[in-house]
């Protein structure tokens, strides 16, 4: 494909060399010739001036760069647009594979794929041109959308409900029983888990992650929200649209995510917390009360700057100890001195 397609198709400017031609897209650290990379960071120019790139893609020209540069408004997009059209091959149904178990009353649409291997129980639904992989577990009356994708070894439990476009990856766990018991006689009792889990439209769930069911009502994962690999999620927990959850994080029951709310790595949310919209949470940091809008960091949480003043502070406790000590042995010779002279 040449250059200056490439280009227009992405809205851009080119700089030079429109009618190079173009075979694939890479990032910058193991791109080739003949293909296209992308430039976010200055720091990485040096590994750009020393690749094979044949063009680049940037936000604004860069006068030290020689090779052809696309000129667009946010590169990252564009790049990941490139990806989809050199690499992700369209949609082709396969059908019911030899091997699959599909029980009696379930409801497939059309230009469905269903692999050997997938057991799906009476009164599931499986929308148009959505693909199941094998060792995946559908649940009894459970309703799965359109054009989802559904990777190996994922178990969706029963009566839930996962809108269209929702990818989920391997080893992922849907509709788990939440963690409730009650003490009677000593005993841990278990509290029968009888909600459900919605999942909406766009939604992408990580590699063996888990979302419980709610014990009555639902836990909900809103529209366009991408969960990372191996969260935990308790039952009644409500996310709200396109929020992002990464690696490791982990939200106790009944806790109440917002719109575009980020939590970072290893982020833990106690229980009962409700967290507002456009909330930010640094990595490893650990949320006991409710959080308006704004950037928090540690454990427990602080708004950001908060948090950073604490953390000069308390690099500096060994300093400040030491002169607390000094200052200690300092006064306890004046009263030495003071006693003497009386």
């Amino acid at each position: 494909m040449k250059l200056i397609e490439i280009s227009d198709m992405l809205g851009g400017r080119v700089t030079s060399g429109h009618d190079i031609n173009i075979e694939g897209a890479c990032g910058v650290n193991d791109v080739k010739d003949g293909q296209i990379t992308y430039l976010t960071d200055r720091r990485l120019a040096d590994k750009l001036a020393n690749s094979q790139a044949s063009a680049v893609l940037v936000k604004r020209e860069q006068q030290d760069i020689v090779i052809p540069q696309v000129i667009v408004g946010n590169p990252s997009l564009a790049f990941s647009k490139l990806l989809r059209m050199f690499y992700v091959k369209q949609y082709t149904a396969l059908g019911v594979m030899d091997g699959a178990h599909i029980a009696e009353g379930v409801t497939l649409g059309k230009d469905v794929t269903i692999y050997l291997g997938a057991c799906i129980r009476p009164g599931a639904v499986i929308g148009d041109k959505t693909t199941v992989y094998p060792g995946v577990y559908i649940g009894d009356n459970t309703v799965i959308g359109q054009e989802c994708v559904i990777y190996p070894n994922v178990t969706i439990r029963e009566d839930l409900t996962i809108g269209s476009r929702v990818i989920i990856q391997p080893g992922a766990i849907i509709g788990s029983d939440g963690f409730g018991y009650e003490m009677d006689g000593g005993r841990h009792i278990k509290i029968p888990q009888v909600g459900t889990v919605i999942i909406e439209d766009d939604v992408e769930i990580g590699a063996n992650t888990t979302i419980d069911r709610a014990s009555t009502g639902a836990t909900v994962i809103g529209a366009g929200t991408k969960i990372d690999n191996l969260v935990q999620i308790a039952h009644n927990v409500k996310i709200g649209k396109h929020s992002i959850i990464i690696a490791q994080s982990a939200i106790a029951g009944s806790s109440s995510l917002g719109d575009y709310v980020v939590l970072a790595g290893q982020v833990g949310v106690s229980d009962h917390v409700d967290i507002e919209s456009g909330v930010r949470v640094g990595a490893q940091s650990g949320v006991m009360d409710n959080l308006k809008a704004g950037s928090y960091m540690g454990s427990p949480s602080l708004p950001h700057l908060q948090h950073k003043r604490s953390f000069i502070l308390f690099s500096k406790l060994p300093e400040l100890n030491e002169r607390i000590n000094t200052l200690e042995r300092q006064l306890a010779g004046l009263s030495k001195d003071t006693t003497i002279k009386h």
